[in-house]
């Protein structure tokens, strides 16, 4: 909720333009709250956006920490497209001697890099553009620009969860599928004890729902699982190795359940997840999905280590 590039600002659901004075500011949400109270007629889950929009703007140093940025362009990571598989760490966390999965690749790196030239493109040439993060910036972009934006933070958010499985995982962000087709990529490759998953990271801005093991929404374009399906199959057979599932990631606050498991599609277990319930599904696995130990692990590892490449 607010941070999203796709989602309503604090200052939309308050009804109010950005630079509204403290004093109208004060006096919109309690306009919102009388309009939205459940007890008056209203809807209960409005309330409790307006609510959690005062706490982000209502206090003058909240508003000024929301104005800079509210997560847009907070703990960017560096991508060098000539880089080739550097190891991967998540930004700010350098003291944390734990033992972390091996991670290659660059999480979010082609969708953010894709951002920015469009970014620059969309302001014009001859325009100096400061900060393409800047939230007023972001927010007027066309929503196909913001869409990529939103992505990568989502790829990224995902990195940084699965990361702290430790070293007994292994994962590669943004694998091409085609190297004819820059978009047709696996999000994230995950190999552990408890098998090898296909990961989408996705965040449509608005809440979603799943129907005949595929998710749907307003927000929702194409067939997100069916092409998560025929991606990891696609490396399945260059590596000639087995997944055990593929799992759909979304924000905590647009998914109905922490977990939903769909089935199988196409022969594949599928599991949709919030953000925050990924670590656990990975550590035990998703029903019907098949264990990988001893030696076995190490082949996998071995054959995509070989095979993989980076979108």
């Amino acid at each position: 909720m607010f941070d999203s590039p796709l989602s309503a600002s604090a200052y939309d659901v308050l009804g109010v333009a950005p630079d509204v004075d403290d004093e109208s500011l004060r006096k919109a949400y309690r306009l919102r709250l009388r309009q939205t109270h459940p007890d008056t007629g209203g809807d209960a889950a409005l309330f409790v956006q307006v609510q959690r929009a005062w706490e982000l703007v209502g206090d003058p140093d909240d508003r000024a920490r929301y104005d800079r940025g509210h997560g847009f362009g907070e703990e960017t990571v560096s991508y060098e497209p000539d880089a080739g598989a550097p190891q991967w760490r998540p930004p700010g966390r350098t003291a944390d001697t734990r033992p972390r999965a091996r991670s290659f690749g660059q999480p979010g790196g082609w969708r953010r890099e894709r951002y920015l030239q469009l970014m620059r493109e969309w302001v014009g040439r001859g325009t100096t553009l400061d900060d393409p993060y800047d939230p007023a910036l972001v927010r007027t972009a066309p929503r196909e620009i913001r869409r990529l934006l939103a992505d990568a933070l989502a790829e990224e958010a995902t990195a940084r969860a699965v990361g702290d499985l430790g070293m007994g995982y292994t994962v590669w962000h943004d694998v091409a599928v085609d190297p004819r087709d820059p978009d047709a990529k696996l999000d994230h490759i995950v190999l552990g004890p408890s098998g090898l998953y296909a990961v989408l990271s996705e965040d449509f801005g608005a809440p979603v729902r799943t129907r005949r093991g595929e998710l749907i929404g307003d927000a929702v374009v194409g067939s997100p699982i069916a092409d998560l399906v025929a991606r990891a199959r696609a490396i399945s057979r260059a590596a000639r190795v087995k997944f055990s599932g593929v799992i759909a990631v979304l924000p905590d606050d647009d998914v109905a359940l922490p977990i939903e498991e769909l089935g199988r599609v196409r022969g594949l277990p599928v599991a949709v997840t919030g953000r925050s319930t990924l670590p656990a599904v990975l550590r035990r696995g998703i029903t019907g999905s098949r264990d990988i130990g001893g030696n076995e692990l190490f082949d996998v590892r071995t054959r995509l280590q070989q095979t993989v490449r980076f979108a």
